[in-house]
C-alpha cells in the first residue's frame, strides 16, 4: 500500500516518547514507552539515546531508571524533534528537482510543495506542551 506522507518510525517514536516523557511528573522507562507506542524496545531505546545526545532528555540507568525531560516543553517544537532525527526538512518543489518544467503547469498542481510547506509549518508551530 502506498503512502502520501512517509513519517519514519524513528520520528514517530521520538515525538510520541517526548510527549509521554514531558507529561510525566517523574521518569518513565523504555519498557513502558515501547509498550505505549507499540514499538520495539530496542528501537525505542536507540531513538531515546539520540534524544539524550541532543540534550532534550536525560536518562538514569538501573532498575528504577528511566527518562526525564531536560528542557521546558514550551520551548521544544515538533520540528526540533523531527529535524534532530531526520535532518532538515526540505520544502519540495518538484519531484524531478528540475528548475525548468517542461509543462505549462505542475501536473500535481503544486501540492507537493504546499504539503511539505504546510507540514513544516505545523511542526514548527506545535510545541511539545501543546500535546498534553
Amino acid at each position: 500500500m502506498s503512502k502520501i506522507a512517509n513519517i519514519s518510525e524513528a520520528v514517530s517514536i521520538a515525538i510520541h516518547s517526548m510527549v509521554l516523557i514531558a507529561k510525566q511528573n517523574g521518569q518513565i522507562n523504555v519498557t513502558e514507552l515501547s509498550k505505549i507506542t507499540g514499538s520495539s524496545k530496542n528501537h525505542t531505546a536507540k531513538v531515546l539515546q539520540n534524544l539524550v545526545k541532543f540534550g532534550l532528555i536525560s536518562s538514569n540507568r538501573g532498575p528504577n531508571g528511566g527518562f526525564t525531560i531536560k528542557k521546558d516543553p514550551n520551548t521544544i517544537t515538533l520540528l526540533n524533534i523531527y529535524e534532530m532525527i531526520e535532518g532538515e526538512i526540505e520544502v519540495q518543489k518538484c519531484n524531478f528537482h528540475s528548475e525548468i518544467c517542461s509543462f505549462k503547469h505542475c501536473v500535481f498542481g503544486g501540492i507537493p510543495e504546499k504539503f511539505s510547506f504546510d507540514f513544516k509549518t505545523y511542526l514548527n508551530n506545535t510545541k511539545l506542551s501543546d500535546l498534553f
